[in-house]
């Protein structure tokens, strides 16, 4: 039969496409050129293809060269290959540069050092660190015999995340001969091996670091404990976020080479992606950029170089380029900070886009057309008018050309010879005119690569706002860079204009909190403008909350005195450089949108068009998109919708978690408990019907209550399209879960990622099938989604409260739920809740969603509070009967596996705080072992 028929497909030769040209030698002359060559020849050519890999690894070959290279004596490694590269491995005498060009100070006074180098040039200074217990007991030995079972991260070309003990890599360092070892390069040092802490202290001139005002588990990673042998080390990079950096050696020798901002090493290639920014480094290992592309350079363009000896601190300004290898043996402790100095670059690294952030690093080479002008108002303008440079390929390459730069050595500027006579330079004025301006900061993707979140850039500049007043101004510049604060603070001033409110203050015009939303306290009122996910998702949120909040009056529910009142809502359009406010109760469709771009309304008949039902189809048809994907997220918009609501009195839950007592906790859990209850019994409004005031009735559904359960309940149980439509959105988001929880990576176990499909039902129908002659109620209501620690607000506790209602646990009498006055734990209180805040994100499903911000987010997983907040909550999610029957026994029944299903389909990462509050499950073996854990304790819950 014909060898190519369908059924016997015809074999393709590997050898004729894996050997090029090399192919018409026959293998036998090949193996005999191989053996001519030196062992690390063979071992690079191995690389070249599949089938020169198989000729290069054979044992006869490596055994001819070994013998070949042989010195009197052969120690066989248990392979040829091992025995003749430990002949062979590159030694590292004469390496050492003591004459470099890195000026050297001691004991340099911070005057001195903020004048003369901060942010401007390296500087390697001695006398630091001359009283460090670490000093003397830094070094391999004592080490091993304080932490011989500790594990330390290893580095490695892999974005994995590896440890070993420390006995295991003494050992490995002790037999290695590799060309780039593996070193230690550990960021949880402090946390693996606290004591370490104490063998040294933040040199005194580094002592000023704006990250100080996160707690270290929410600050970026910012110190490393680095242990590495002779030839590993650390390749061309540039610190994360445009951070600077000190670095003081203990003990052996190294050699550092660097280059100013904006010129990237020869062998260097850097990719910025264009959707999010993300900046991605290729470089060779520091030894073989040292052994293969130093030795090209003229001396003009040699990098800046020294050898740094024991007790030495060597200073690496925000933005250099810098490699490192090591000579021997070495120990040495880093950190990175943020200062005033280097404050404005961080703030312009973390905006985004992807144009700054490759002139950042790589200066005008970054830039495709070099013809541009800088023009009156200091933006940056091509030859055809275009505000930006024409930078569309979908991944940038940067890469710098031999002769392409001349070298600098001051860290100011650079010229660069192949943009003609355009000068570059590090100065945040020249730096952020690469900024697109046009973003809407708080709605464009968020770079991977940042070093922290934008929740968390959010919170860090308002704490530093909050606890640093003198520094106002420059917190200012960086927010205007990070978040276009400016711009916000201008369409803010025009929503208050036109409601003849007083404008915010110099002390209220940086947003607050960490939502995507930009947010002002002015005054006694809150203003909020809806940006996040684009117009249309903005106008579903808005609308959503206004119909909510309709509701509440409507039936006067008794959230309503734990909610803020709306004072004010509608749209604001940008015309031509100007604002104007188009005011919107959320009923109706407005002009602006029926005529807009803003497709998607199928309930044009409904009193609120953007309300809860139309909202959820419009998650239905987004659901399980990757946010890159949203074009939304990628057009500027020219209409914002708001909303002013009563400020709050009180303080944010979030400032005063630290300070509470037991009791205040308890009774916030309790709080909570009763809210959630209230909010899971309002009606939710039913799809397809024409809704004329909120009443209960045909147009509702209206939740069973916690008493008077009936066999026949699930006739009233949520209409079937409601519960139909939420479970598409969860099958939605159930596509591709395993993707992206490998694209949130770590601290979520690898492991359990590659179970997690064989742990969720591939047709999430099953859960509700399971449950629908067994649930009590409310398998669809509300739900708040975003109840976190800066949503809550708090009063401090006076006897006056007693009779107030304001979060007392509460029990049941005749129907009503009462003030339980007797209870002794009250004059105990200090803080009581007062308000939830934030009903933007509100959504309907499951009401055991709202558990997983409450328990991870405010009670931290803290299962005292839960108990507390489900005895308050008092609606039972699986009946008694099903219990009875034994819950454990159809997963599908456990309310632990809901919940934990719910968490791997989340929207947010709430899987990232699940094992960052459980350090101890990142080595769990099974999803179950998780849920019990997490969510155990619900499943006790009747």
């Amino acid at each position: 039969m014909d060898s190519a028929s369908p059924n016997f497909p015809a074999v393709k030769d590997r050898r004729t496409d894996a050997l090029g040209d090399l192919r018409v030698i026959p293998d036998e002359i090949l193996c005999i050129i191989l053996t001519r060559l030196a062992p690390h020849d063979v071992g690079r050519l191995s690389c070249v293809s599949s089938v020169m890999y198989i000729l290069c690894n054979e044992e006869p070959l490596w055994m001819s060269l070994c013998l070949r290279i042989a010195n009197h004596e052969i120690e066989y490694k248990g392979s040829w290959k091992k025995t003749a590269l430990d002949q062979c491995h590159t030694s590292l005498n004469g390496f050492s540069f003591d004459d470099g060009n890195v000026e050297r100070k001691e004991n340099i006074s911070f005057e001195e050092f903020h004048m003369e180098y901060d942010c401007q040039k390296p500087v390697m200074i001695s006398g630091l660190a001359d009283n460090w217990p670490a000093r003397k007991s830094w070094t391999s030995e004592e080490l091993l015999l304080k932490y011989p079972e500790t594990k330390f991260r290893i580095s490695q070309r892999s974005s994995k995340k590896v440890s070993m003990k420390f006995k295991d890599y003494v050992s490995y360092t002790q037999v290695q001969h590799d060309e780039d070892p593996l070193y230690i390069f550990s960021d949880e040092f402090g946390e693996v091996a606290p004591d370490l802490l104490k063998d040294y202290s933040v040199p005194h001139i580094f002592k000023e670091d704006y990250f100080d005002v996160l707690d270290t588990d929410q600050r970026p990673s910012y110190r490393w404990l680095i242990i590495g042998p002779e030839r590993s080390g650390a390749s061309w990079h540039v610190d994360p976020g445009l951070t600077s950096a000190w670095n003081t050696l203990l003990y052996g020798r190294k050699r550092w080479a660097l280059y100013p901002p904006g010129r990237v090493p020869l062998g260097v290639t850097m990719h910025v992606n264009e959707n999010d920014g993300d900046v991605d480094i290729e470089s060779p290992s520091s030894l073989q950029w040292w052994l293969d592309f130093y030795p090209l350079l003229a001396d003009t363009d040699k990098p800046i170089e020294c050898t740094q000896l024991p007790g030495e601190t060597i200073y690496v300004p925000s933005g250099w380029w810098h490699c490192v290898l090591n000579l021997e043996t070495t120990i040495a402790v880093t950190q990175n900070f943020v200062n005033s100095k280097n404050f404005e670059f961080v703030c312009l690294d973390m905006a985004p886009g992807y144009r700054h952030k490759g002139v950042c690093r790589a200066g005008l080479l970054a830039v495709d057309d070099s013809s541009f002008v800088d023009d009156e108002n200091n933006s940056m303008c091509t030859e055809n008018g275009s505000s930006h440079f024409n930078l569309d390929r979908r991944e940038k390459r940067l890469r710098i050309e031999e002769g392409c730069s001349e070298n600098c050595t001051n860290g100011k500027s650079l010229t660069d010879g192949c943009g003609g006579d355009l000068e570059y330079s590090y100065d945040i004025s020249f730096l952020s005119k690469f900024l697109d301006h046009e973003r809407d900061h708080y709605n464009s993707l968020w770079s991977s690569g940042n070093c922290i979140g934008q929740r968390e850039m959010r919170d860090w500049l308002w704490k530093l706002w909050v606890q640093k007043p003198g520094l106002r101004d420059l917190i200012w510049k960086g927010a205007c860079l990070a978040l276009n604060a400016g711009l916000w603070y201008e369409r803010v001033g025009a929503i208050c204009n036109f409601l003849e409110f007083p404008g915010p203050s110099l002390d209220e015009k940086l947003p607050v909190g960490t939502g995507s939303n930009p947010v002002y306290l002015i005054n006694d009122y809150v203003i909020k403008i809806f940006v996040e996910g684009g117009l249309e998702a903005s106008l579903y949120c808005l609308g959503t909350e206004l119909e909510f909040y309709n509701i509440v009056h409507k039936l006067d529910s008794s959230l309503k005195t734990y909610i803020s009142s709306v004072l004010a809502s509608g749209i604001l359009l940008s015309e031509n450089g100007s604002y104007k406010v188009l005011p919107w109760d959320g009923r109706g469709i407005p002009e602006l949108i029926g005529s807009s771009s803003v497709s998607s309304i199928k309930h044009k008949e409904v009193d609120y068009p953007f309300g809860l039902v139309a909202k959820k189809n419009f998650e239905y048809l987004n659901a399980g998109k990757p946010l890159n994907e949203s074009e939304n997220c990628v057009k500027p918009s020219s209409a914002w919708p708001y909303i002013v609501t009563r400020r709050c009195k009180g303080n944010i839950f979030a400032e005063l978690r630290d300070t509470l007592s037991s009791e205040d906790e308890l009774n916030l859990a309790s709080f909570l408990g009763k809210q959630l209850h209230d909010l899971h019994l309002l009606p939710v409004p039913r799809p397809s019907c024409n809704i004329s005031v909120p009443v209960i009735g045909e147009d509702y559904i209206q939740p069973l209550h916690s008493s008077g359960f009936s066999e026949n309940v699930t006739d009233r149980i949520g209409h079937p399209a409601d519960l139909e439509l939420f479970i598409s959105i969860l099958n939605r988001k159930r596509k591709d879960v395993g993707k992206r929880l490998a694209q949130w990576g770590h601290p979520i176990p690898s492991n359990l990622i590659e179970k997690v499909d064989d742990y969720i039902p591939r047709d999430l129908n099953i859960l509700f099938d399971e449950l629908e002659h067994k649930t009590d109620c409310r398998s669809y209501t509300w739900v708040h989604s975003d109840i976190m620690d800066d949503n809550i607000y708090m009063m401090p506790y006076s006897d006056s409260m007693l009779e107030e209602n304001l979060s007392e646990p509460c029990v049941e009498e005749g129907g009503a739920y009462i003030k339980r006055t007797n209870n002794s734990n009250i004059h105990k209180l200090s803080w009581v809740p007062s308000y939830i805040l934030d009903f933007s994100n509100l959504s309907a499903g499951e009401p055991i969603l709202d558990l997983i911000p409450v328990y991870l987010d405010i009670f931290r997983g803290d299962p005292r509070l839960l108990k507390q907040f489900l005895s308050s909550y008092k609606l039972p999610f699986l009946r008694q009967k099903s219990l009875s029957e034994g819950v454990d026994s159809n997963r599908f029944n456990r309310l632990s596996y809901r919940a934990m299903c719910y968490c791997i389909l989340h929207d947010d990462n709430v899987l990232g705080a699940i094992f960052s509050i459980w350090k101890e499950l990142r080595s769990a073996t099974s999803w179950e072992e998780v849920e019990e854990k997490v969510w155990g304790d619900l499943n006790t819950f009747i």
